[in-house]
């Protein structure tokens, strides 16, 4: 019956911390309550959802902003049964979001990827693989678009930022 009331609980922070206001208060809070590492200075956007059912399987760092409508899943398992292993679902980290990233709106970050300190996901974007550090990413499955100079930090002028990022690939015609 505990696992049943805990389960309850966590799913009750998690509906709140979906429209609560205050993105760097009340939603960082519900969702330290449910069981989510969260680091100082990070913000939490509006219908915000971090995983579901194991909220203890996601870490995220300092001063990392996460916009509207992003979907963090850290596994894939039914009751407890991991689909990934066929084995019992390990209580372990699977997705870890260092310090200084951005996550775009409506970003979906899928389980067991690490996504790099000060790299930036850009809006829509499915997050597969672990994302490298000061490194931009986009598209379903994401990829590697630019290297980041710079953070894209609450306090970083766009410009700077811009200014900053170096494409990958070709050059564009």
């Amino acid at each position: 019956m505990r696992g049943a009331l805990e389960a309850f609980r966590s799913r009750l922070l998690q509906v709140l911390a979906l429209y609560a206001p205050g993105g760097h208060s009340t939603r960082v809070l519900l969702n330290r309550l449910r069981g989510v590492e969260i680091g100082e200075g990070s913000w939490i956007g509006f219908d915000t959802v971090i995983e579901p059912a194991y909220p203890g399987r996601v870490v995220i760092g300092k001063r990392v902003a996460i916009s509207i409508r992003v979907l963090i899943l850290a596994h894939f398992a039914h009751q407890g049964w991991d689909r990934e292993t066929s084995g019992a679902l390990e209580e372990r980290v699977s997705v870890r979001i260092e310090d200084d990233v951005f996550i775009g709106p409506g970003a979906m970050i899928m389980p067991n990827v690490t996504i790099g300190a000060g790299a930036v996901v850009a809006a829509g974007s499915v997050v597969t693989r672990s994302v490298a550090p000061l490194t931009m990413v986009q598209g379903n499955p994401a990829k590697p678009i630019a290297r980041c100079g710079i953070p894209l930090g609450f306090d970083t002028p766009i410009k700077e930022f811009y200014r900053r990022l170096t494409p990958i690939g070709p050059p564009a015609d």
